[in-house]
């Protein structure tokens, strides 16, 4: 099935690769590529640097982390401390979640504790929440002008502390929330404007923030669940580990039934779904069933009447046994193409099983990424925190003022921070490094792992001639003389992922519009971007493959191997299909085994096991865990094996251009390979052979 001569390839895109004898592999003399673009990715680095150097020195994460009383003072730090909590004097006014944790357009105070009871400033003066430095109400008119000249709430409520916040925490109290609230001795509560307060008026406010309550509750629950099983965590993550190794090595010998088994149940079904198809057919006509298709059945849209009519059945029949013949001259066109990727996956095992430190390398750009992440968050949060306290009056047209002006006699109040200028660009641009950076460890990942798959492939005698530690002088390359191309693949696809943020942001601006034209043509570009990004991935993977080998700058890599790919582009298509068929399942077993495994582990169904499962709140806890970090694991594992799949092809495929089996050009596909195409090395004498190897090794 697998045998005979493959056609050869149109040329159109460029000149087929030409023979050199002194071509052994990753080059070794090389010189620095895309100078430009590395010195401006450095120049970039460096502002990003002074940007969390400014952040550093300027900003104050506690202003974020910790709530501000309507004084511009933080609770629970300087002269607050002992008071971690913030009180609103009303929050029906603060009617959205941004507007309740940061900015709420009414007087508040830190507070030791939030109120635990309802209260109407008129019931107990005593108890009033005022001002620091208010002298509280002894009279009903002095406690009537401290409410009205906003130094007193007018009233509080039962509530819950929620990030620092007192939220009411009535509603799991009433039944009835269009009815009043009544404080402990049944008066009703009343805001500042003599309006009575009711459960739908601060559900209203605070909706959002009591589901987050009841959220936190549970996310407290999880965590005490995963603290308490994390040591079976890591030992599961660690036999996940070991089974997407084996897996790997397992792949080199299964790897050709399961594509074939996969294609035969394919085929199978559309079998069966053609012969099911005609004999219901063949029933009903045999029973002179005869219905007419009215409008009324195709409105109600009546299944069990179309399946009960024997056209049903001769369109599906007709339909199936097409697609089944488009199939089967799909398959048979394309069965050589098949076996050629499957030999690929073959290799791509036997290259992992000879260098076994690939595996391990993601490991450290994933602990950059890790460190960069960190790096980037605390930077963003002190930039965030740079800007001054911003002050309003408290009426409704909310003019800034200055806390120490009178603001034309209206009380002036400290709603948030910002105002700093510069500190929307600075996160825009740290956001824009953010991708740069993170694509730029990508990159070089990829980079380091096809020089090390090429020196694989292109030693003549496997795995004989493979040079000593190939990955720490792939690293070397990359590091030594490729940091612009990598820069530069890197920054082609940040710039998309910015434009992508910039969409999304407005698109989200554009949500409450009536412009259905704009909205429509936002989709489209978002959809664009989407597309682009997919591509200039798939392209940069590519060029970074043939930088490795050859050396050469980004544009001229990507241009060859666009043009390789273009030359072959069947070929490509069916070892896309079939490796990323391959690596799916891969994953979705190895995860599914895993949690399979978990699943009925911390359920105590396994007698082994449940000596050791602790007890749990959720025991899908720990079960969720393993399968996303398992995922994880297999994600990283078979990204490796995907590169080395992708590298070796892209060398197949200038072998192939290359050489032509004779002594002077051999082949270096392996023998698998040169069996499916019906090629060989024509090499007579052993001594022939020998010395050939001895000239490729030197």
């Amino acid at each position: 099935m697998c045998g005979g001569k493959e056609e050869n390839q149109d040329n159109k895109y460029g000149e087929a690769k030409k023979h050199n004898k002194d071509f052994k592999g990753p080059i070794k003399n090389r010189s620095c590529t895309d100078v430009i673009c590395c010195m401006l990715f450095l120049i970039f680095v460096a502002g990003m640097v002074a940007c969390s150097i400014a952040g550093y020195v300027r900003g104050d994460p506690v202003r974020l982390l910790y709530p501000t009383n309507s004084d511009g003072l933080v609770c629970g730090v300087g002269t607050q401390v002992g008071r971690p909590n913030l009180m609103y004097f009303d929050l029906l006014k603060c009617t959205t979640v941004l507007t309740a944790i940061n900015g709420c357009p009414t007087p508040s105070v830190c507070v030791k504790q939030c109120a635990t009871e309802n209260l109407l400033f008129a019931s107990n003066f005593g108890e009033m929440l005022c001002k620091d430095g208010v002298q509280k109400p002894t009279t009903y008119t002095e406690a009537y002008n401290a409410v009205k000249d906003e130094k007193c709430a007018p009233y509080f409520v039962k509530s819950t502390p929620i990030v620092g916040r007192c939220i009411p925490s009535i509603f799991k109290d009433i039944f009835d929330k269009a009815l009043p609230l009544l404080d402990s001795n049944g008066t009703v509560l009343k805001d500042a404007k003599n309006n009575s307060v009711t459960g739908d008026s601060l559900d209203k406010a605070t909706v959002v923030l009591a589901e987050f309550f009841k959220l936190k509750e549970y996310g407290e629950l999880v965590f005490k669940d995963i603290m308490a099983s994390w040591w079976l965590i890591l030992v599961c993550l660690g036999i996940a580990s070991v089974v997407c190794f084996i897996w790997i090595i397992l792949l080199r010998f299964i790897v050709g039934f399961i594509v074939w088994l996969t294609i035969a149940i394919f085929i199978g079904v559309w079998v069966f779904a053609t012969y099911y198809s005609y004999t219901r057919y063949f029933e009903l006509k045999n029973q002179n069933v005869t219905s007419e298709l009215g409008l009324s059945q195709a409105f109600a849209l009546n299944f069990s009447y179309y399946l009960s009519i024997k056209q049903t059945w001769l369109a599906f029949g007709c339909t199936s046994a097409s697609l089944l013949i488009i199939f089967l001259l799909i398959f048979l066109f394309l069965v050589k193409r098949i076996c050629i990727a499957i030999e690929l996956i073959k290799e791509g095992s036997r290259a992992i099983g000879n260098m076994i430190f690939t595996l391990i390398w993601p490991i450290f750009p994933f602990i950059l990424q890790l460190g960069f992440i960190g790096y980037y968050a605390a930077s963003a949060v002190y930039i965030a925190s740079m800007g001054s306290a911003q002050y309003f009056t408290n009426d409704t047209d909310r003019i800034s003022c200055s806390v120490d002006s009178s603001a034309l006699g209206k009380v002036c109040e400290f709603v948030k921070y910002g105002g700093d200028q510069y500190t929307i660009p600075l996160e825009v641009f740290m956001l824009f490094m953010f991708f740069w950076v993170m694509n730029f460890i990508v990159a070089f990942g990829q980079m380091t792992l096809a020089g090390a798959f090429a020196s694989y492939y292109w030693a003549f005698e496997k795995p004989q001639d493979v040079p000593l530690f190939p990955l720490t002088a792939s690293v070397y390359r990359s590091l030594r003389y490729h940091l612009g191309s990598l820069a530069f693949g890197s920054l082609l696809i940040a710039i998309v992922q910015i434009i992508r943020v910039f969409l999304e942001y407005i698109d989200h601006k554009l949500k409450g519009s009536e412009n259905p034209v704009g909205k429509f043509l936002i989709k489209c570009l978002k959809c664009c971007m989407y597309c682009l990004e997919k591509i200039l991935r798939y392209l940069t993977r590519n060029a970074y493959i043939m930088i490795a080998v050859y050396g050469k700058n980004f544009c001229s890599s990507a241009k060859d191997a666009f043009f390789l790919i273009m030359r072959n582009v069947v070929r490509v298509f069916v070892l896309d299909k079939v490796t990323d068929f391959v690596l799916f399942l891969s994953k979705m077993m190895v995860t599914m085994a895993l949690g399979v495994a978990a699943y009925y582990g911390f359920q105590q169904k396994i007698p082994f096991f449940a000596d050791y499962v602790p007890k749990l709140n959720y025991f899908l806890t720990p079960v969720i865990v393993i399968v996303v970090g398992t995922y994880l694991i297999a994600s990283c594992f078979f990204n490796v094996y995907e590169m080395a799949i992708d590298t070796l092809f892209l060398c197949f495929l200038e072998d192939l251009e290359m050489n032509d089996g004779t002594p002077e050009k051999p082949y270096y596909m392996s023998k698998g390979l040169m069996k499916i195409l019906g090629k060989k090395n024509k090499i007579q004498d052993p001594a022939d052979t020998m010395q050939l190897s001895k000239a490729k090794k030197h």
